[in-house]
């Protein structure tokens, strides 16, 4: 009983913890949302999938696309102020942006060797890093 009383007395650590946490299920929902996105793309060079058709690729897509859910729906209940979060609902947006743009880099670079990075896609990210500094801007 006395720890939880000084647990919900000190609620900044606690809010960190709970935007920790939420940023941290945002990764992992956005991973399983660039591989069902765009996984497939590079799912015919394996051997088991080159002969896959449409509705394979879709069924897999929607495989991977419900544990993007079972990540995201927790990341946002978790993070959203209403429900006793760090993050108004356009804050979790803009960061699940943000994640989501850098998750799709790093994938394409790593997986697509035929994507360059170039200097107005920079310009982009410097955007929308402007975006979230006034996103929560108070």
């Amino acid at each position: 009983m006395f720890t939880k009383h000084v647990f919900l007395t000190s609620s900044i650590p606690y809010l960190q913890m709970k935007g920790y946490l939420t940023i941290g299920l945002l990764v992992l929902s956005n991973i399983f949302m660039t591989l069902a996105w765009y996984g497939h793309l590079k799912f015919k060079e394996l051997k088991w999938f080159e002969n896959a058709g449409l509705i394979s690729i879709v069924l897999l897509s929607w495989g991977l696309a419900l544990f993007e859910y079972c990540f995201q729906v927790p990341a946002n209940k978790i993070g959203y102020q209403g429900n006793g979060g760090p993050f108004s609902l356009l804050q979790l947006k803009i960061i699940q942006e943000v994640i989501t743009l850098i998750v799709f880099v790093i994938f394409s670079m790593l997986f697509f060797k035929n994507e360059s990075l170039r200097w107005n896609h920079i310009i982009g990210f410097i955007l929308l890093i402007l975006a979230v500094y006034f996103i929560f801007k108070k």
